[in-house]
């Protein structure tokens, strides 16, 4: 689809969510039952318009009738508009199972519709829960002790920060550090899934000081699986199992990767989109524990019942209440009064309801579970297919707003805008990145992700990766110091300063606050480099274009370059060396394309060689630029150049220089394959 009908579908997905908030319940007439991903910030959509909620004070019923009507009239649209093959959604209430439904098909090529009882979806990331389950039981035991060092618990290093080590804790919270990675997270063949040997060769940096910045991290979950494994002797699959899925009755549920010969022929199929209509294999993911997990609806209900009623499911205990209740407090936030992290569950309040929760992707399957704690509510929903540009991320969060608008509606204030609106709006803006990030191997993917926030002269802010669903960048307004809320919305956004009063980072609670941002100098914003490393590239085209059309015109007359022995081999290395840079940022960009289009190259590890190769492409370009210098000083120095050709030499010199800061400055020869 063009950009155009993108917006359109997004914007029907988004008026379907209004649809079905007005409707009048009435007889069901149901249709028959049919963040493990890294990523660089990209524009998010935000949920539903405060336009389409009901008026204040109008809650409906949370029963099993209006969510038939409520969902039924709802989400088929939806999916069918997004290019989502599948998806499915359970509903419990105060203890019960209230809701179970399934939407479009298993399988599109058999037209098998998706059952919510046996239906196997990949809740991805949504399977971190089960891990921190499993360490909270073993605190409980008194095996782990959630603030000391992990090394206590393992059989090889993870290296100390400024003399601090890493606590389960921080684990917990994801603020143990750790950079992001992506190699091998998805891997091609299940032989190559090995928890332990994937943590002991796959160690990230530690880029922050422990406890500090929050960064979401696989491996830190990971770790924590292994953890679990150790000191508790059983392989964590199995732990899992015995632990958690059996006294749960979830026997619709593995962390086995291929699964049970008795649950692999209940697996949805993944699909990239419905109209692809290709069926994708089965995603193994290492390391498991954060996020192998294959569940059906009714099972995940039945973890959100045990969670909801502190550990407790029928007679069973996974949890005592002390500790379920502990799991579920605050542990961190980047700022005062914003969502932050429990253990293990991140904090979704909204609508005046203390909500906590996570979601999950795999490249296919995309899921979310919130637990409404005060309400004794949960709702878990998946699809099976990522839809068009992303729809289902779209389609999740429209039907979390529009749930919650529905049955727990809350009006949001509209607080004054304060008198250093101005001031401040010119003070924080600027380019930020994510915390979440990989900083050893691909720091030129992360430049792309930057996010601007820019000042209006009203003293709003426009933030580049916040938007609505037509693409236009939300506006926030200063209601406090360096807090913002969302005009005509129910967000929140807050900056932070250091001592000195400098702008460190923002965050905000219109998304999960799995990651911050954080400010970057104008150096190495995209803002500055964007326009001069464009312009670099095009006076060496420029350049290029020039000796072709300058040696066919000498050739046409037959005026050969007036130059030394000495002038003409320096010439020829500048010529090589253009060559080499333009060859360098043609490798680049081919590698940036090829791997936005399919993201299993980074994620199975397949791309370490043409890394390899670019860093080799790299170092030549800047021995390239080197010859260019070396040719444009001889130049200088050289009697009788004309005026024209020195600037032109000059011109080509800073462009050659400012593409070698390039090479270096975002560690294009970093031989650095750990991301």
């Amino acid at each position: 689809m063009n950009r155009h009908a993108k917006l359109a579908a997004a914007f029907a997905i988004t008026c379907a969510a209004g649809i079905a908030m007005a409707q009048v319940p009435s007889s069901p007439n149901p249709a028959p039952a049919s963040s493990i991903l890294p990523v660089p910030a990209v524009p998010v959509a935000a949920a539903p318009a405060a336009a389409l909620a009901p008026p204040v004070g109008v809650a409906h019923a949370l029963t099993a009738d209006d969510l038939a009507t409520f969902l039924d009239g709802m989400v088929p649209y939806m999916i069918q508009r997004g290019d989502v093959a599948g998806g499915v959604i359970s509903v419990v209430k105060d203890g019960q199972l209230l809701f179970a439904r399934g939407y479009g098909y298993a399988d599109l090529a058999r037209r098998t519709p998706v059952s919510p009882e046996t239906t196997l979806f990949r809740p991805g990331s949504t399977s971190k829960l089960f891990t921190w389950t499993a360490v909270m039981q073993q605190v409980e035991q008194g095996k782990l002790d959630l603030d000391h060092d992990v090394n206590d618990y393992l059989d090889f290093t993870i290296p100390a920060r400024n003399g601090k080590p890493v606590t389960l804790r921080q684990l917990m919270t994801h603020t143990a550090g750790f950079e992001d990675t992506a190699r091998g997270l998805l891997p091609t063949k299940p032989e190559d899934v090995d928890l332990e040997r994937y943590l002991k060769t796959h160690i990230p940096a530690r880029i922050y000081p422990p406890g500090e910045i929050v960064a979401y991290s696989n491996y830190g979950c990971g770790l924590a699986g292994y953890i679990v494994q150790r000191v508790s002797g059983e392989r964590f699959e199995d732990y899992i199992r015995q632990h958690i899925l059996d006294p749960l009755d979830m026997h619709h549920s593995s962390f086995a990767m291929p699964l049970p010969p008795q649950l692999a022929p209940l697996m949805a199929k993944g699909y990239k989109s419905a109209s692809d209509g290709e069926p994708q294999p089965f995603e193994l993911v290492d390391p498991a524990p954060a996020g192998a997990l294959s569940s059906s609806a009714t099972d995940m209900a039945n973890f959100m019942i045990a969670q909801l009623q502190g550990g407790r499911f029928g007679d069973t205990r996974i949890l005592r209440q002390a500790t379920a209740e502990l799991m579920h407090s605050r542990q961190y936030t980047a700022a005062p009064g914003l969502n932050g992290f429990d253990l293990g569950f991140y904090q979704e309040d909204r609508n005046g309801q203390r909500i906590i929760g996570h979601g999950g992707d795999t490249i296919v399957f995309h899921s979310d579970l919130h637990l409404l704690l005060d309400a004794n509510v949960g709702i878990f929903m998946s699809f099976n297919s990522a839809g068009d540009a992303g729809a289902a991320h779209v389609i999740r969060k429209a039907i979390f707003q529009a749930f919650l608008d529905r049955y727990f509606p809350k009006d949001a204030p509209s607080p004054s805008t304060v008198d250093t609106a101005r001031a401040d709006a010119a003070r924080v803006a600027g380019w930020y990145q994510a915390s979440r990030r990989n900083d050893s191997a691909l720091r030129m993917l992360y430049l792309l992700g930057q996010v601007n926030v820019a000042a209006k002269p009203d003293g709003t802010l426009a933030v580049s990766m916040l938007t609505d669903y037509a693409g236009k960048p939300l506006q926030w307004h200063e209601t406090g110091p360096l807090r913002y809320s969302e005009v005509n919305g129910k967000s929140q956004l807050a900056f932070v300063a250091d001592a000195n009063g400098g702008i460190r980072y923002w965050a905000t609670d219109a998304e999960v606050p799995v990651f911050l941002f954080q400010r970057v100098s104008a150096a190495r914003s995209l803002g500055t480099v964007g326009p001069l490393l464009g312009a670099s590239v095009a006076i060496l085209l420029a350049t290029l274009l020039s000796w072709f059309v300058g040696g066919r015109v000498r050739r046409h007359y037959r005026r050969p370059l007036q130059l030394t022995a000495l002038q003409l081999r320096t010439r020829l290395l500048s010529h090589l060396g253009v060559l080499a840079l333009l060859v360098v940022v043609l490798g680049w960009l081919t590698f940036l394309a090829v791997t936005s289009a399919d993201e299993s190259r980074l994620l199975d590890g397949s791309g370490t060689g043409w890394l390899y190769l670019l860093y080799v492409l790299g170092v030549f370009g800047l021995l390239g630029a080197l010859a260019v210098l070396v040719h444009a000083v001889r130049a200088w120095m050289a009697p009788r150049r004309g005026r024209w050709v020195l600037a032109g030499e000059t011109l080509l010199a800073l462009a050659a220089i400012y593409l070698a800061w390039f090479i270096v400055a975002f560690g294009l020869v970093s031989f650095n394959v750990r991301f």
